[in-house]
């Protein structure tokens, strides 16, 4: 007699495992981890042009357009198109 498979049932993702963020690679960025319980949330701040005085963007998601937007070629890792 043949066994039934065991089904997986489709619930909500795992927090934890979701896909990362596409933001660009940037060297004048910070990132700051913030204690939230199963969730990964960042604040970010900028520290171009100086590195003396952050600028905040806010949480990863409002970064991530302002980061991506940023037209100052040069800061970016190199391996970033």
């Amino acid at each position: 007699m043949a066994m039934p498979l065991p089904v997986e049932t489709v619930g909500s993702p795992d927090p934890l495992r979701l896909a990362p963020h596409r933001i660009k690679r940037c060297t004048f960025r910070r990132m700051i981890k913030v204690d939230a319980r199963n969730e990964r949330v960042y604040e970010v701040e900028c520290l171009y042009p100086d590195r003396k005085v952050p600028i905040p963007l806010g949480d990863l998601d409002s970064a991530t357009p302002i980061c991506n937007s940023c037209v100052a070629s040069h800061i970016f890792r190199p391996d970033e198109d």
